[in-house]
């Protein structure tokens, strides 16, 4: 057993932003999946601090791309629903 051999895991959150880019807010998942594979491919060559911070940015990229996505669908149902109720 190595001692000097660990490393901490950095999350890409690859699949997060895959699915913002599909389903919430397409500009915002795109960047977010950037930052996700720079966080992987720092991550692999062992250079936590620019994986963490890739990592970081692809997060707060993330929960942005889900509030405007689920803001956007809110919208969308009450203008839907608006249509409906007032002929």
């Amino acid at each position: 057993m190595e001692a000097g051999n660990t490393r901490a895991v950095v999350p890409s959150y690859l699949g997060w932003s895959i699915f913002n880019t599909l389903c919430c807010c397409l500009p915002l998942g795109i960047a977010a999946i950037v930052f996700s594979c720079k966080a992987q491919d720092a991550s692999a060559v062992g250079d936590q601090v620019n994986a963490a911070e890739a990592s970081r940015k692809a997060k707060i990229l993330n929960v942005i791309g889900l509030v405007c996505g689920i803001i956007f669908l809110v919208i969308s149902i009450a203008v839907f629903v608006s249509s409906y109720t007032h002929p």
